[in-house]
């Protein structure tokens, strides 16, 4: 598949020209029928079929495989979800914290990175903030920050500036002091290659949404085998043990049991569709369309530029007077692009499916 075949499958990109994929990617009709036909088969045939539950796990299951490997991973390290903010409040919910443990995260985070460490403060755990620089991580104040800390967490490609962390040689640090890490990656599959195994962390939260223009709902979280089974799940469901009617209950081995129970399996059929398009285009395509286009929106910026001036993602974040007025009259003029709450500027996304014609008119608009 070349990129011109993915955008002709992209009913969005006929109404305007899109660059916030950072935030949410327009699907493709392919993704969307996917997930549509499953449903149509769930609800009309399954019941009268193999069983409505029978297909739902049927897909589970396939999910966890096919997900698992385009991250590097065994289907055992990965556990299904709605979202990454979904992925890490189950983290969070799942650790045996006690009374003075402390949780790093950076001053990068998305909110999906903080609401969940704000919410043990009744747990006596203390959150502590590691400041950045444009977008840049000091290996050594993050070396001092998790001396003595339970948890770190950051992300892969940081959403506000879009950075590419280290993260191998941050979790290297962090596990020297036998701190857990938690990474927020949802801005990498879809636009990088992802191996959970080379970065080393013991969890990865991610989503189909986004650079993967799946569809809302279906998410996925990679815990390492040699924490998951330490996990007690912050909430339990039939999903989450090995046999629902044992009459001694445990729970499934490995990231699976931080699964609970009903959920629509349309929106993972619809990620597996995902993931088989961007195979199918491959990393090479993308991360060199994706190089060449930042590029061309980099130059035409100038001075506004507030991202790295080399490429490190397709997350391009530029200087704006009024970020939120120039984000509406841009979608008045059909460009599409997103305000930024820190820094205080505005954020184009820009994928594989983007071409220079269109950063060409967003800076003519600019």
């Amino acid at each position: 598949m070349q990129p011109e075949d993915l955008r002709a499958e992209i009913p969005a990109l006929d109404r305007g020209v899109y660059f916030n994929t950072g935030a949410s990617g327009p699907a493709p009709r392919r993704v969307v029928e996917a997930a549509g036909d499953f449903l149509e088969h769930h609800e009309y045939v399954a019941p009268v079929a193999e069983g409505a539950y029978p297909a739902a796990f049927e897909t589970f299951e396939e999910t966890r495989e096919v997900v698992a490997d385009f991250l590097g991973a065994d289907a055992a390290e990965i556990a299904l979800t709605e979202s990454t903010a979904d992925g890490i409040a189950r983290v969070a919910a799942a650790v045996d914290w006690t009374p003075g443990d402390v949780v790093v995260r950076t001053d990068l985070e998305h909110s999906a990175g903080v609401v969940p460490w704000w919410n043990l403060r009744e747990h006596g755990v203390e959150v502590r903030v590691l400041d950045t620089d444009a977008g840049r991580l000091d290996l050594d104040a993050l070396a001092e920050a998790v001396a003595d800390a339970r948890l770190l967490c950051l992300n892969s490609i940081t959403w506000n500036y879009g950075t590419r962390l280290p993260i191998s040689d941050i979790v290297d640090i962090a596990h020297a002091h036998d701190t857990l890490v938690l990474v927020d990656g949802v801005q990498s599959p879809g636009q990088v290659p992802v191996d959970v195994h080379e970065w080393g962390a013991d969890f990865v939260a991610a989503a189909g949404h986004k650079w993967l223009l799946g569809p809302w709902g279906a998410g996925f979280l990679y815990v390492d085998r040699s924490v998951a089974d330490d996990l007690t799940p912050g909430v339990a469901g039939y999903r989450s043990v090995a046999d629902p009617a044992a009459a001694d209950l445990s729970l499934k081995d490995g990231a699976p049991r931080l699964e609970v129970g009903t959920t629509s399996p349309a929106p993972y059929r619809g990620l597996i569709e995902a993931i088989e398009m961007i195979e199918a285009i491959g990393y090479d395509t993308v991360t060199g369309r994706i190089e060449r286009l930042t590029d061309r929106l980099k130059a035409g910026l100038g001075d506004r530029l507030l991202s790295p001036r080399a490429y490190e993602s397709g997350l391009v974040t530029f200087d704006a007077d009024d970020p939120e007025a120039l984000v509406d009259r841009l979608a008045d003029e059909g460009v599409h692009i997103r305000s930024l709450p820190d820094p205080d500027a505005v954020r184009a996304s820009v994928h594989v499916f983007n071409t220079a014609e269109d950063v060409d008119a967003l800076l003519d608009a600019l």
